[in-house]
């Protein structure tokens, strides 16, 4: 989820598409909040890690 938010904020910047933009940036701190709660320990959607 990291990775494609990443590539959707490179393109959404290249391209000048706002909506791009900010669909990528919900994605990434989606996956690097529920990356952080995985690593701490906690169950995340039923699983104890979250890849």
């Amino acid at each position: 989820m990291i990775l494609i938010g990443v590539i959707l904020l490179v393109i959404g910047f290249v391209t000048g598409i706002a909506i791009l933009w900010t669909i990528g940036l919900i994605l990434a701190v989606i996956g690097v909040v529920l990356w952080v709660l995985g690593a701490v320990g906690h169950a995340v959607g039923g699983r104890r890690h979250y890849w």
